[in-house]
């Protein structure tokens, strides 16, 4: 992290020792999501929210600092560095994306339900990775496929961040379906939807590829209350 004065180095270090060595706080980066700061830390985006009281629809803006981990001994939500006024401003308007009505969806008989929620398989290919709890790197399953193969919805829903701003992650869509399920796809060659979009279950959203990846996979990952899951658990 870089400061440009004085005071930025001791705020840094303020929040830096308050988190006694673990991350507390983020610097909100220009193409930052409230939904990709959770993804990150492994929070639930509305537990975010309520430790630094944002309201819906969770407007936030490059240079705030945001708690990311429960105020010890706290739930009251926490400002951090930021007035209400910043918390309110509006965020730029982001363009819409169309997905070609040609573009054909996959034969629906592979899906599996869980929680209301019906899982396709997000393409087409064999298991070279699978999930792992203890392991940052892989709380998904890695998907191995052709490059440019079509990633689909796996299921419907809302983009709620499109980009390659999260490290290791490479070109990466997370789909928001409901308020306890998100998923996400990783490392593709090509994305082709945008922030705020609403998709359908099967819609082509991006191309497989190998951005920040040593192979072409698709890393896809299935979160819980922003907990990682297993996808293979809802896929069969």
């Amino acid at each position: 992290m870089k400061f440009t004065n004085t005071l930025g180095v001791i705020i840094g270090l303020i929040l830096l020792c308050a988190g006694c060595g673990s991350h507390v706080y983020h610097q909100v980066r220009p193409d930052d999501t409230l939904y990709s700061i959770g993804w990150h830390y492994n929070q639930d985006f509305r537990q975010v929210a309520k430790w630094n009281g944002i309201e819906p629809p969770y407007i936030i803006h490059e240079g705030l600092w945001l708690r990311v981990a429960p105020p010890v001994g706290d739930d009251t939500p926490v400002r951090t560095l930021a007035s209400e006024k910043e918390f309110n401003k509006a965020a730029p308007e982001r363009s819409i994306a169309t997905i070609n009505p040609d573009q054909k969806r996959p034969d629906k008989t592979n899906l599996t339900s869980r929680a209301n929620v019906a899982w396709l398989w997000p393409t087409k290919g064999s298991v070279v990775g699978k999930f792992n709890i203890n392991s940052p790197s892989n709380q998904g399953v890695d998907i191995s496929a052709p490059l440019g193969a079509p990633v689909y919805a796996a299921a419907a829903g809302k983009v709620v961040y499109s980009g390659n701003g999260l490290k290791g992650y490479g070109n990466l869509i997370i789909i928001k379906h409901n308020d306890k399920y998100l998923s996400a796809y990783g490392h593709n060659q090509q994305i082709l939807v945008k922030e705020g979009m609403e998709v359908k279950q099967g819609d082509i959203i991006a191309r497989v590829g190998s951005t920040e990846s040593e192979r072409v996979q698709l890393h896809f990952q299935i979160r819980v209350d922003g907990k990682p899951v297993d996808p293979l658990r809802y896929l069969h």
